[in-house]
């Protein structure tokens, strides 16, 4: 017995056994392609693929023309054995319940949860179709429609029949959100969208996708490089799942909770500034614990009533009132005492300070000349020394100033927000995605603390690396 006929006997047609088999020694093939190792015409060839598809034998992909493929003969079998097998367990309980006059639990749930547990996926192809399901969805939504546009996904929307249906949706009273990568050539676009519409810019996100009330996603698979092109290539994933759409929604909540409302957002591309709300971490740790701390209240509460003791409950407020006078003295040291700290939060601040000096020197490519203008700023401005230098790699050697009474309590950490000034400037203009990487170090020379930032330049080969 040979391999197709095995999986004939395991319940596959002649055409599908031999299918399965050319498969699974071949790299992805087209139907066509399938068809002529078949010897039959392509509509047959389609045929059998979509009866191994279902099953689970058979993977295609979201290319146009689609490609199919499998793993090996031994694996697929193993897969057919086993549900077989549970089929066979699943009818054996089914007759068992008959015959004992109960009605099955699989039965049962399907009629309460059919909705939830029966997922159901299509593939759509060509921009055009996608927007037209997006459009669907809009006309359907009763609760809430989410749109992922990414950097030019507003342009596909606003040439097509969705942009009206979104609007519409909108006016009725739906909860419709975009969040979006804004882009200088196509932050007017928004300006079509209905002003109920709340949008919110993220970095984080280029996907493109639409979440509709609970239960429906569509997820883009590809899209077409040329932002203005026609798309007939693109491609999206139309899911309804409760189960998949929860998860969908955790990870979009996630994102927007971050994302800068979109009046900020836009100022960098209309105004030419950074004006995004800043998040600062001021601390870790129980901020609870560090409050009693400071108040000297750390005892716990007594588990029984105690008798009322009048001159007690005086000196223990007097005592507390104190201690909270002590903390309105608003020093650094106040600070720390709350839990708040302030190195973090300077260093922060800084970061965003050298981003926004990087954002206004973007216009200069060279790497020499962008470090020219750095130097000259912050020369100007008074911070320090700052100075680079290619021996023995390229780097920049940043001096801070720092106080004689930078390691008493009360000293505010200014040499935090310097670096990170610099720190956030470098970052901003070599981010991860790059191919320049930054190595920060902190040695003592004769001049007290220094701090140098390597910059390693990655060549086009990915596995090495040049100083």
């Amino acid at each position: 017995m040979n391999w197709a006929e095995l999986f004939q006997d395991a319940g596959l047609s002649e055409r599908e056994a031999r299918s399965v088999e050319i498969l699974s020694s071949s790299k992805e093939l087209k139907a066509s392609e399938l068809a002529k190792k078949l010897g039959t015409n392509r509509l047959d060839a389609y045929n059998s693929l979509s009866r191994l598809t279902e099953i689970g034998l058979v993977s295609v992909t979201a290319d146009r023309p689609m490609r199919f493929s499998c793993p090996s003969l031994p694996v697929l079998f193993k897969r057919l054995i086993k549900d077989q097998r549970e089929r066979i367990d699943r009818t054996s309980q089914s007759f068992e319940e008959l015959m004992s006059g109960a009605k099955p639990d699989y039965e049962k749930e399907e009629q309460v949860n059919s909705d939830e547990t029966n997922a159901r996926f299509a593939v759509l192809k060509g921009r055009e179709h996608i927007h037209k399901k997006i459009a669907n969805f809009a006309d359907e939504a009763e609760e809430r429609l989410i749109l992922l546009l990414g950097r030019f996904g507003i342009l596909h929307l606003c040439r097509s029949s969705g942009l009206e249906e979104v609007n519409s949706a909108a006016q009725r009273g739906v909860v419709v959100t975009v969040i979006a990568q804004l882009d200088r050539r196509t932050v007017r676009f928004y300006d079509q969208l209905d002003d109920s519409i709340e949008i919110r810019h993220t970095d984080e996100i280029s996907s493109l996708g639409v979440l509709q009330d609970t239960n429906q996603v569509i997820q883009f698979l590809h899209v077409e490089e040329n932002p203005v092109g026609r798309g007939r290539d693109d491609a999206a994933l139309v899911i309804h799942s409760d189960v998949f759409s929860s998860s969908h929604s955790d990870f979009v909540s996630a994102i927007w909770s971050k994302a800068v409302d979109f009046e900020s957002a836009k100022k960098r591309f209309t105004e030419e500034r950074i004006v995004d709300p800043l998040r600062l971490t001021i601390g870790q740790g129980s901020f609870l614990d560090q409050f009693r701390d400071a108040l000297g209240v750390n005892a716990e509460l007594p588990d029984t009533d105690t008798p009322f003791n009048p001159k007690s409950f005086l000196a223990s407020t007097r005592e507390i009132n104190q201690a909270r006078k002590a903390l309105q003295g608003g020093t650094v040291q106040s600070l720390k005492q709350l839990g708040i700290d302030m190195n973090t939060m300077l260093r922060q601040i800084g970061q965003r300070i050298g981003e926004e000096l990087t954002f206004s020197l973007r216009k200069i490519e060279g790497h020499v000349e962008f470090l020219s203008e750095l130097m000259d700023w912050w020369e100007h401005a008074g911070l320090g020394e700052l100075d680079y230098d290619s021996d023995p790699f390229f780097h920049i050697v940043v001096k801070l100033a720092h106080p004689e009474d930078m390691y008493t309590q009360n000293a505010l950490p200014l040499w935090e927000l310097d670096d990170g000034i610099i720190e956030g400037a470098l970052m901003a203009r070599y981010p991860l995605t790059g191919n320049v990487r930054i190595r920060r170090e902190s040695f003592e020379d004769a001049d007290g603390p220094t701090w140098r930032y390597t910059l390693i330049f990655i060549d086009d080969d990915p596995d090495e690396e040049t100083d």
